[in-house]
């Protein structure tokens, strides 16, 4: 099987244990690593026919879920397949929330970590805890609409930039930023951004895991 696998991990020890996994159930597959969340993001959107996505929840410039929000975003038809310290089954559904195909707990034995790219690769989809009220439920889908532009703004602000900083980073206007804000808060049917943020964090756009 050809394409191109992306291993984003910021542990080079266990980037080479997802390499060896992924070679094992894809050897013909070329594949591309990287240690932070912008690596990731600028390898994901380069990559030629990128078939999966390995990743790790807590690496620089990710908090909480929104590494997998923002690939997701950049890649709407690529899965994800989060491999994470995190515990407990709540961490996996809201992993799969926002966008992943799969949860992995860093504890796992290789043997599982071939078994969970395989199911990856095949985009089967592991089941979920009984969803969550509707209301959370619709939250979580705006969220996943918001273009990758929008999705960034909305993590700046959550970081606490003001649009000038958050202008200068993306390479936008502020002009362009308050435009995307009021979209933001258009779509999350608030008035504010202390309002928007609010609600992002509600769902762990900002934990740390």
């Amino acid at each position: 099987m050809t394409g191109t696998v992306l291993v984003a991990d910021d542990h080079p020890l266990f980037r080479q244990a997802l390499r060896l996994a992924v070679e094992k159930i894809m050897p013909e597959a070329s594949i591309v690593e990287a240690g932070t969340l912008a690596t990731a993001v600028a390898a994901a959107t380069a990559a030629p026919d990128l078939r999966l996505i390995l990743l790790d929840l807590k690496m620089p410039g990710a908090t909480g879920y929104s590494g997998i929000a923002l690939l997701h975003a950049e890649c709407p038809d690529v899965p994800i397949l989060v491999v994470s310290s995190a515990e407990g089954a709540a961490a996996a559904d809201e992993a799969r929330a926002f966008g992943a195909i799969g949860f992995l707990h860093k504890g796992s034995d290789l043997g599982a970590i071939e078994a969970a790219v395989a199911a990856a690769i095949g985009r089967r989809p592991a089941p979920r805890s009984p969803a969550p009220d509707p209301a959370t439920e619709e939250i979580r889908e705006t969220i996943a609409s918001l273009t990758p532009t929008q999705l960034k703004v909305l993590l700046a602000v959550l970081d606490g930039q003001l649009n000038k900083q958050i202008a200068h980073n993306l390479g936008i206007s502020e002009a362009t930023v308050k435009a995307h804000m009021t979209a933001i808060m258009r779509k999350l049917d608030v008035r504010n951004r202390t309002q928007a943020a609010l609600v992002a964090r509600s769902l762990g756009l900002d934990l740390a895991h």
